[in-house]
Protein backbone atom coordinates (compact mmCIF):
# COMPACT_ATOMS: atom_id res chain seq x y z
CA UNK A 1 0.00 0.00 0.00
CA UNK A 2 1.12 3.23 -1.08
CA UNK A 3 0.55 7.19 -1.21
CA UNK A 4 1.32 10.46 -2.46
CA UNK A 5 2.41 13.05 -0.47
CA UNK A 6 2.27 16.05 -2.42
CA UNK A 7 5.06 18.65 -1.98
CA UNK A 8 3.09 21.66 -2.03
CA UNK A 9 1.56 20.89 1.38
CA UNK A 10 2.81 22.19 4.20
CA UNK A 11 2.17 18.81 6.62
CA UNK A 12 1.90 16.15 5.45
CA UNK A 13 -0.62 13.54 7.76
CA UNK A 14 0.37 10.03 7.94
CA UNK A 15 -1.58 7.44 6.52
CA UNK A 16 -4.01 4.26 7.62
CA UNK A 17 -4.71 1.82 4.92
CA UNK A 18 -8.22 0.91 4.42
CA UNK A 19 -9.64 -2.09 3.53
CA UNK A 20 -9.33 -1.80 -0.43
CA UNK A 21 -5.23 -1.55 0.03
CA UNK A 22 -5.52 2.14 -0.88
CA UNK A 23 -4.41 5.20 2.05
CA UNK A 24 -6.78 7.50 3.86
CA UNK A 25 -5.77 10.33 5.95
CA UNK A 26 -5.75 9.58 9.66
CA UNK A 27 -6.13 12.39 12.18
CA UNK A 28 -2.92 14.40 12.61
CA UNK A 29 -1.17 13.28 15.85
CA UNK A 30 -0.95 15.90 18.32
CA UNK A 31 3.03 16.74 18.31
CA UNK A 32 4.74 17.66 21.59
CA UNK A 33 6.95 21.00 21.72
CA UNK A 34 10.73 20.65 20.69
CA UNK A 35 11.65 21.43 23.84
CA UNK A 36 10.05 18.02 25.11
CA UNK A 37 11.17 16.27 22.26
CA UNK A 38 14.91 17.67 22.57
CA UNK A 39 14.59 16.14 25.84
CA UNK A 40 13.45 12.96 24.88
CA UNK A 41 16.41 12.43 22.11
CA UNK A 42 19.06 13.57 24.92
CA UNK A 43 17.12 10.55 27.38
CA UNK A 44 18.12 8.33 24.78
CA UNK A 45 21.21 8.88 23.77
CA UNK A 46 21.73 8.62 27.30
CA UNK A 47 19.83 5.73 28.11
CA UNK A 48 21.06 4.08 24.12
CA UNK A 49 24.64 4.93 24.60
CA UNK A 50 27.18 4.30 21.48
CA UNK A 51 26.20 0.92 20.35
CA UNK A 52 23.14 -0.60 21.30
CA UNK A 53 20.94 -3.12 19.32
CA UNK A 54 18.79 -2.45 16.84
CA UNK A 55 16.44 -3.78 18.46
CA UNK A 56 16.65 -2.00 22.30
CA UNK A 57 16.80 1.15 20.10
CA UNK A 58 13.27 1.03 18.33
CA UNK A 59 12.16 -0.57 21.51
CA UNK A 60 13.06 3.04 22.90
CA UNK A 61 11.33 4.29 20.75
CA UNK A 62 7.96 2.28 20.72
CA UNK A 63 7.79 3.22 24.68
CA UNK A 64 7.95 6.50 24.29
CA UNK A 65 6.40 7.53 21.05
CA UNK A 66 2.87 6.60 19.53
CA UNK A 67 3.31 5.34 16.31
CA UNK A 68 1.00 7.76 14.22
CA UNK A 69 3.80 10.35 14.87
CA UNK A 70 6.58 7.73 13.81
CA UNK A 71 7.81 7.72 10.18
CA UNK A 72 10.87 5.63 8.56
CA UNK A 73 13.05 6.69 5.40
CA UNK A 74 14.13 4.64 3.16
CA UNK A 75 16.09 5.04 -0.11
CA UNK A 76 14.67 1.32 -1.16
CA UNK A 77 18.56 0.37 -1.49
CA UNK A 78 17.55 -2.72 0.58
CA UNK A 79 14.50 -3.36 3.25
CA UNK A 80 15.92 -3.83 6.48
CA UNK A 81 15.42 -1.13 8.12
CA UNK A 82 11.67 -0.91 7.06
CA UNK A 83 11.43 -4.54 8.30
CA UNK A 84 13.64 -3.97 11.66
CA UNK A 85 10.88 -1.19 12.70
CA UNK A 86 7.84 -3.05 11.30
CA UNK A 87 8.67 -6.10 13.34
CA UNK A 88 8.07 -3.67 16.36
CA UNK A 89 6.07 -0.99 15.32
CA UNK A 90 3.81 -3.18 12.41
CA UNK A 91 1.81 -0.47 10.09
CA UNK A 92 4.33 2.54 10.58
CA UNK A 93 4.92 5.00 7.65
CA UNK A 94 7.35 4.77 5.34
CA UNK A 95 9.11 7.85 3.42
CA UNK A 96 10.13 7.41 0.03
CA UNK A 97 11.45 10.17 -1.70
CA UNK A 98 10.60 10.14 -5.38
CA UNK A 99 12.42 12.26 -7.10
CA UNK A 100 11.54 10.81 -10.72
CA UNK A 101 15.24 10.27 -11.28
CA UNK A 102 15.50 6.85 -9.74
CA UNK A 103 16.73 3.83 -11.06
CA UNK A 104 13.97 1.48 -12.41
CA UNK A 105 15.33 -1.24 -10.06
CA UNK A 106 14.67 1.07 -6.89
CA UNK A 107 10.87 1.78 -8.10
CA UNK A 108 11.00 -2.01 -8.67
CA UNK A 109 12.29 -2.40 -5.05
CA UNK A 110 9.50 0.23 -3.43
CA UNK A 111 6.50 -1.82 -4.53
CA UNK A 112 8.12 -5.08 -3.50
CA UNK A 113 8.45 -3.44 0.00
CA UNK A 114 5.16 -1.70 -0.39
CA UNK A 115 3.53 -5.68 -0.82
CA UNK A 116 5.50 -7.50 1.07
CA UNK A 117 6.23 -5.78 4.69
CA UNK A 118 3.72 -4.61 7.21
CA UNK A 119 4.65 -1.22 6.37
CA UNK A 120 2.79 2.46 4.53
CA UNK A 121 5.43 3.04 1.60
CA UNK A 122 4.38 6.65 1.16
CA UNK A 123 5.54 8.69 -1.96
CA UNK A 124 7.30 12.14 -1.01
CA UNK A 125 7.24 14.32 -3.93
CA UNK A 126 8.43 17.69 -5.21
CA UNK A 127 6.51 20.62 -5.85
CA UNK A 128 7.02 20.32 -9.41
CA UNK A 129 7.34 17.51 -11.79
CA UNK A 130 11.10 17.00 -13.96
CA UNK A 131 9.00 18.01 -16.54
CA UNK A 132 8.17 21.39 -14.65
CA UNK A 133 11.17 21.87 -13.00
CA UNK A 134 13.04 21.22 -16.37
CA UNK A 135 10.68 24.58 -17.44
CA UNK A 136 11.49 26.38 -15.20
CA UNK A 137 15.23 25.77 -14.30
CA UNK A 138 16.54 24.38 -17.49
CA UNK A 139 16.98 21.02 -18.68
CA UNK A 140 19.11 19.02 -16.20
CA UNK A 141 19.52 20.71 -13.24
CA UNK A 142 21.73 17.76 -12.19
CA UNK A 143 23.83 18.46 -14.38
CA UNK A 144 24.35 22.07 -13.48
CA UNK A 145 23.43 22.34 -10.22
CA UNK A 146 23.27 19.05 -7.73
CA UNK A 147 22.95 20.81 -4.80
CA UNK A 148 20.23 22.85 -5.72
CA UNK A 149 18.33 20.11 -7.44
CA UNK A 150 19.03 17.94 -4.06
CA UNK A 151 17.31 21.02 -2.19
CA UNK A 152 14.16 21.01 -4.52
CA UNK A 153 13.47 17.52 -4.95
CA UNK A 154 14.73 15.99 -1.48
CA UNK A 155 15.23 17.80 0.77
CA UNK A 156 12.35 20.43 1.01
CA UNK A 157 9.68 18.11 0.24
CA UNK A 158 11.49 15.88 3.11
CA UNK A 159 11.51 18.64 5.62
CA UNK A 160 7.68 19.69 4.67
CA UNK A 161 6.50 15.77 5.25
CA UNK A 162 8.34 15.56 8.69
CA UNK A 163 6.74 17.99 9.78
CA UNK A 164 3.60 15.61 10.71
CA UNK A 165 5.89 13.62 12.88
CA UNK A 166 7.80 13.60 16.06
CA UNK A 167 10.94 11.21 15.15
CA UNK A 168 12.30 9.83 11.75
CA UNK A 169 14.29 6.58 11.65
CA UNK A 170 17.02 6.52 8.99
CA UNK A 171 19.35 3.96 8.05
CA UNK A 172 22.59 6.02 7.82
CA UNK A 173 25.55 3.51 9.21
CA UNK A 174 29.18 4.64 9.96
CA UNK A 175 31.24 2.93 7.85
CA UNK A 176 29.08 4.61 4.88
CA UNK A 177 31.51 7.74 4.79
CA UNK A 178 33.87 9.91 7.02
CA UNK A 179 31.14 12.35 7.16
CA UNK A 180 29.05 9.60 8.61
CA UNK A 181 31.71 7.99 11.27
CA UNK A 182 29.94 10.20 14.34
CA UNK A 183 26.52 9.14 13.65
CA UNK A 184 24.82 8.89 16.99
CA UNK A 185 22.27 6.46 17.68
CA UNK A 186 19.28 9.03 18.71
CA UNK A 187 19.82 12.63 18.66
CA UNK A 188 17.86 15.88 17.69
CA UNK A 189 17.53 17.19 13.88
CA UNK A 190 17.59 20.55 14.55
CA UNK A 191 17.14 21.14 11.11
CA UNK A 192 13.90 19.42 10.77
CA UNK A 193 12.56 19.54 14.37
CA UNK A 194 12.05 16.55 15.29
CA UNK A 195 13.80 13.40 16.80
CA UNK A 196 16.26 11.63 14.58
CA UNK A 197 17.12 7.64 15.41
CA UNK A 198 19.93 5.71 13.58
CA UNK A 199 19.19 2.14 14.88
CA UNK A 200 22.02 0.47 11.99
CA UNK A 201 24.49 3.25 12.85
CA UNK A 202 26.83 0.70 14.03
CA UNK A 203 26.02 -1.91 11.68
CA UNK A 204 28.59 -2.72 8.69
CA UNK A 205 27.64 -2.96 5.22
CA UNK A 206 28.15 -6.74 5.37
CA UNK A 207 25.86 -6.96 8.19
CA UNK A 208 22.94 -5.29 6.88
CA UNK A 209 23.33 -7.93 3.39
CA UNK A 210 23.59 -11.09 5.57
CA UNK A 211 20.44 -9.51 7.38
CA UNK A 212 18.90 -9.37 4.52
CA UNK A 213 19.85 -12.42 3.04
CA UNK A 214 18.98 -14.26 6.35
CA UNK A 215 15.26 -13.14 6.40
CA UNK A 216 14.69 -13.11 2.42
CA UNK A 217 13.92 -9.01 2.59
CA UNK A 218 13.38 -7.11 -0.42
CA UNK A 219 16.77 -6.07 -1.95
CA UNK A 220 17.65 -3.39 -5.04
CA UNK A 221 19.68 -5.51 -6.97
CA UNK A 222 21.78 -2.83 -8.16
CA UNK A 223 23.48 -3.28 -5.07
CA UNK A 224 25.15 -6.75 -5.71
CA UNK A 225 25.86 -4.60 -9.10
CA UNK A 226 28.82 -2.43 -7.89
CA UNK A 227 26.18 0.17 -6.52
CA UNK A 228 26.71 0.10 -2.51
CA UNK A 229 25.26 3.44 -2.24
CA UNK A 230 22.65 3.90 -4.41
CA UNK A 231 20.53 7.82 -5.21
CA UNK A 232 19.35 9.23 -8.31
CA UNK A 233 19.85 7.25 -11.91
CA UNK A 234 21.64 10.86 -13.70
CA UNK A 235 24.12 11.24 -10.42
CA UNK A 236 24.75 7.51 -9.48
CA UNK A 237 27.90 5.52 -11.02
CA UNK A 238 29.11 2.02 -10.17
CA UNK A 239 32.11 1.72 -7.55
CA UNK A 240 35.20 0.47 -8.26
CA UNK A 241 36.47 -1.98 -5.66
CA UNK A 242 38.62 -0.11 -2.73
CA UNK A 243 36.72 3.05 -3.15
CA UNK A 244 34.76 4.40 -0.82
CA UNK A 245 31.16 2.98 -0.66
CA UNK A 246 29.82 6.45 -1.37
CA UNK A 247 32.50 7.56 -4.11
CA UNK A 248 29.67 6.71 -6.95
CA UNK A 249 27.78 9.76 -5.93
CA UNK A 250 28.06 12.89 -7.52
CA UNK A 251 31.23 10.99 -8.85
CA UNK A 252 33.67 14.25 -10.69
CA UNK A 253 32.19 16.91 -7.86
CA UNK A 254 33.06 17.99 -4.17
CA UNK A 255 29.47 16.63 -3.29
CA UNK A 256 29.50 13.80 -0.89
CA UNK A 257 25.79 14.67 0.61
CA UNK A 258 22.38 15.35 -0.62
CA UNK A 259 21.98 17.63 2.41
CA UNK A 260 19.67 15.24 4.64
CA UNK A 261 22.13 14.40 6.62
CA UNK A 262 24.43 17.26 7.37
Amino acid sequence: MSKHAAGIDPVVEPAVASAEGTASPAAAPKLRSHDELKALAEAGAAELGWDAPARDVIAWVERNFDMPAVAVACSMADAVLPALVADQLPGVDVLFLETGYHFPETYATRDEVAANLRVNVVDVLPENTVEQQDRLLGKDLFARDAAQCCALRKVAPLRRTLSGYELWFTGVRRDEAPTRTNTPLVTWDEANGLVKVNPMAAWTFDQLVQYSDDNLLPVNPLLSQGYPSIGCQPCTRKVAAGEDPRAGRWAGTNKTECGLHV
